[in-house]
């Protein structure tokens, strides 16, 4: 469906079955929509800026994990690139049901409005009243004016971060499941749009549904047995806290704004602190089988709250460690916060680290943080900046710009912990070679789901590398990085590749859309999405200048803990990673994309799809 706020039209697209081979769905068709549209000077609150939601061939189908969705951007306000985001939750899965495989929004509405489709049925409907709402209250508001039937209802929407165009803005859907990162909330936020109601009972067709079965059996044989994915596994028992304490024990957990690599107070933040303290229940994604969503709440103290979900172990991190914070209450309360506000937890962790230790250096004035203490460990200033950022409240105002921004404010770049404008997750690369790597040449800026060489690096799986070892590791990433941007098409959870691998994957999508597939052309596909993604950063001029990692990682040696005399060895991968890119300087070469047939005449021709 194509949306103009502008004009209040709404109209069906149609599809060259053609160009679903090439690029599947979700993410790779999104990036087909902004490539054919491609404007070299645009900028993230034009009305020209895309804001794609779009679902994949396994959306609301019986493949393990298929409740997700992919946003995009055509340009980020956090990044200056293109502006990309993945969740999960049952959003994608009802706009499916609803007879829709994706939504692209354009121009500006005049007042606020939400998007309302339901089962086949679309209107855009003016609702002044509901914008300044938080997150968790137009969700209620909204499913209680649009429908009797809530459980088969779901609510995609901004809180006030994006509604004040706040770089790091989020998406946030079923309250608590976010599409983070690249600010996406904001260009929702410039254009008027606070929601998008969803509801249907239209079940997607499966083109060969008895070797789905077969495929889907074994897949899910595969999720239970693994130890990480399985029903006694990390994932399922302790949620992706799981990691605190295995990345904190390789000296991968990061502290202070990346002034160290490991936290001596991890334990009293993670997995298992978390289950035995202030979780009170579990809960999964629409089809799930691992379940690694945590329920909590804190009961008194300064940060209680009744009911919350979470955190994650990319938001204890950012909110946790590397402000310096050990207490695992002031964590959820912030994390609330940002669900609530529709903030980014990533980016806003590593701003307030940026301004902490910018404070520190003493780099800005006393006066311009308006009473704020921020330094260091200071559990209730942490707390206390994410409102403020929300609301562009004294010293929040600094903090909305995003670190990169910030620190050039106040004249001190090397501060800001970012590659391509986006603030780096929990893994420090020093000790970690290959996810340094992914980092600097994610095409969305600093990135870790990507290219996820996690896995194999830390935990061991499909097989173990060395981590300190950059042997191998160019063509480890771009091996993940090609088979993510495939999953992020089809779109399932990245979770299941601890589990199963592209025979998996081709098998299960062949059997949903009839394709002729198998790993090898799988695996191209996803090439051919990543290439493309980068061909429009370039056309934004994103190349070899900005695949690099803060020279801190670079530069300066792990000074103690498990990882001690560890750096970072990007500049002597980089290289060889272009050249097995078949890129020049960051940037494809034509024998590649005539390799990939993806052509500079960005029209697309057009046929039909529902």
């Amino acid at each position: 469906m194509d949306v103009n706020l502008e004009s209040g039209e709404l109209k069906d697209i149609p599809l060259d079955e053609e160009v679903l081979k090439m690029y599947i769905g979700g993410k790779g068709l999104g990036l087909k929509f902004i490539y054919d549209e491609l404007r070299e000077d645009i900028q993230p609150f034009d009305p020209d800026n895309l804001l794609i939601f779009m679902t994949g061939p396994a959306t609301g189908g019986r493949v393990p994990t298929s409740g997700r969705y992919h946003i995009l951007t055509s340009k980020s306000p956090l990044t200056g690139g293109l502006g990309s985001g993945n969740s999960g939750g049952k959003w994608g899965t009802y706009l499916k049901f609803a007879g829709y495989d994706g939504v692209i929004v354009r121009g500006i509405s005049d007042k606020p409005v939400y998007l309302s489709i339901m089962d086949g049925k679309a209107e855009l409907v003016e609702a002044p009243d509901i914008w300044g709402m938080t997150t968790i209250n137009v969700t209620a508001e909204l499913i209680d004016r649009t429908t009797k039937n809530p459980r088969k209802t779901s609510v995609a929407c901004i809180g006030p971060a994006g509604e004040n165009l706040i770089s790091m803005a989020c998406i946030m859907n079923d309250e608590y499941r976010t599409a983070g990162r690249t600010g996406s909330g904001a260009v929702m936020g410039s254009k008027k749009l606070k929601a998008i109601v969803v509801s249907g009972n239209e079940r997607p067709k499966d083109a060969n549904p008895e070797m789905l079965v077969e495929e889907v059996a074994e897949a899910m044989k595969l999720i239970r047995e693994n130890p990480v994915t399985g029903p006694k596994g990390g994932l399922h028992v302790y949620g992706t806290a799981v990691l605190v304490n295995i990345v904190n024990a390789h000296g991968a957990y990061s502290s202070r704004n990346f002034q160290n690599s490991h936290f001596p107070e991890a334990d009293e933040q993670s997995g298992e602190r978390l289950t035995s303290t202030y979780l009170t229940g579990t809960i999964g994604c629409w089809g799930c089988p691992i379940i690694c969503g945590r329920k909590s709440s804190v009961p008194e103290g300064p940060f209680s709250i009744k009911y919350t979900e979470g955190p994650e172990y990319e938001t204890i991190f950012a909110l946790g460690s590397n402000c310096g914070v050990k207490e695992l209450d002031a964590v959820i309360k912030a994390n609330h916060y940002c669900n609530e506000f529709g903030i980014d937890t990533i980016s806003m962790g590593g701003t307030i680290a940026c301004a902490m230790e910018l404070v520190e250096k003493g780099k800005i004035p006393e006066e311009r943080l308006q009473g704020l203490t921020l330094k260091f460990g200071d559990a209730a200033a942490m707390v206390d900046c994410v409102w403020r950022t929300a609301y562009k409240a004294g010293f929040g105002a600094d903090l909305a710009l995003g670190s990169r921004k910030l620190a050039e404010k106040y004249n001190a770049s090397e501060f800001s912990i970012n590659v391509k404008g986006m603030e780096l997750p929990a893994y420090d690369p020093r000790p970690i070679q290959g996810i340094g790597l992914e980092y600097a040449t994610a095409n969305r800026g600093g990135d870790h789901v990507y290219g996820y060489t996690i896995p194999a690096e830390i935990i061991g799986l499909p097989k173990k590398l060395d981590p300190y070892s950059t042997e191998g590791k160019p063509e480890w990433t771009i091996f993940m990085q090609d088979m993510v941007s495939a999953i992020n098409s089809t779109v399932i959870c990245l979770f299941t590749s601890f589990a199963i691998g592209l025979p998996q994957y081709a098998g299960m999508l062949q059997a949903i859309t009839g394709m002729e597939l198998d790993p090898e052309k799988l695996l191209k596909i996803g090439e051919r999405i990543t290439n493309l993604e980068r061909l429009i950063n370039n056309s934004y001029g994103l190349a070899r200048e900005e695949d690099v990692l803060p020279k801190r990682l670079t530069e300066e040696a792990v000074s103690s803990g498990p990882s001690k005399g560890q750096i970072s060895h990007v500049p002597e991968m980089i290289d060889r990673y272009y050249e097995l890119r078949g890129w020049v300087d960051g940037r494809p070469a034509e024998e590649k994309l005539k390799e990939l047939g993806i052509s500079r005449n960005r029209k697309m021709q057009l046929g039909t799809v529902a």
